[in-house]
């Protein structure tokens, strides 16, 4: 019986001894990251000019906090503006009507390839061409009438020019969506009596959404940075509220530090957002979705809480 056991043992395969792949190219260049990185703080933090103290004092002035306020107006009006012009800009570039299709294609042409500041100071300036504004019907009567000066303050202009401009690009974004969906899907809404309004709507729309929300939440993070334009035709956003401050006290640097830190704060937010947005509108996409970071700490936590349990009852025991 023992020599048939030392039999199968002499026969048995040596057990794998599995060495991982040693990688020092990776704890090089993590090296010289750090040492980068480090180097780059500790010049921020010791450098003189930066004047934190007075960053410090800057960062929650009115004059700021009232400049972001008006940031945030003019980027949520802006990109509403955009969503809907860019919704109805794109239904007609796909419309079989080639008048409805051109005059979509026309738009997006011209205000994606003018640029976008000087979009803003041709707003401001319309009274130039247009010195009184009348809506009406076209070659008949006007129903409205008034003075382009009193009609389109430069609030106004910056809101008419970013939303116009936001249009165009949203349009493209929505487009994309709308043909990523299988035409089948269409096919099949029109077999049981739905309009085209009703299958775009019903059917179209909610699954382009995962298709267009990414793109949409990256604009609406460049729009809340290309509000600082504005501040050419005097505006009072964060950016014009900053250069306000420093013209007098001539801190030029750490106004625009407290600046660029409202930004952050601001795009982090959107970040944030865009990030569970994504996951609402990628359901179904994939078989399991990541975790999310409150999900993985939850993780954590009650797997701290499991085994604190067993170890307690294995000190008991022994």
């Amino acid at each position: 019986m023992s020599s048939e056991r030392d039999t199968a043992a002499a026969t048995r395969p040596e057990e794998i001894r599995a060495v991982p792949v040693r990688r020092p190219g990776r704890w090089i260049a993590g090296a010289i990251v750090l040492v980068v990185a480090v180097a780059i703080v500790h010049s921020i933090a010791t450098n003189p000019r930066f004047e934190w103290h007075t960053v410090g004092s800057y960062l929650f002035d009115e004059r700021i906090l009232e400049g972001l306020r008006v940031t945030v107006e003019l980027t949520v009006i802006a990109m509403a503006i955009g969503v809907l012009l860019g919704v109805l800009l794109a239904v007609m570039r796909l419309s079989e009507n080639p008048l409805v299709s051109g005059s979509s294609w026309l738009y997006i042409w011209f205000f994606r390839g003018t640029p976008v500041l000087v979009q803003i100071i041709f707003w401001y300036f319309i009274s130039a061409l247009y010195p009184s504004i009348e809506i009406g019907i076209p070659f008949g009567p006007a129903f409205i009438h008034g003075d382009a000066n009193n009609l389109i303050h430069p609030f106004t202009a910056a809101i008419l020019a970013l939303g116009l401009n936001e249009g165009a690009y949203m349009s493209e974004i929505v487009r994309a969506g709308i043909i990523s969906v299988d035409e089948g899907q269409s096919d099949a809404a029109r077999s049981l009596g739905m309009t085209r309004l009703q299958t775009m709507r019903r059917i179209v729309l909610p699954q382009a959404m995962r298709v267009i929300i990414p793109p949409t939440g990256n604009e609406t993070i460049s729009m809340l940075k290309t509000t600082s334009l504005v501040s050419v035709i005097a505006v009072g956003d964060l950016l014009y509220a900053a250069q306000a401050i420093y013209a007098v006290n001539f801190k030029t640097i750490p106004l625009l530090i407290v600046a660029s830190i409202w930004y952050l704060v601001c795009t982090s937010l959107l970040y944030v957002g865009q990030y569970y947005l994504e996951r609402h509108y990628g359901r179904g996409a994939s078989r399991e979705q990541a975790p999310t970071p409150l999900q993985r700490l939850r993780g954590v936590l009650s797997s701290r809480e499991a085994q604190e349990p067993l170890t307690t009852a294995g000190r008991e025991h022994r």
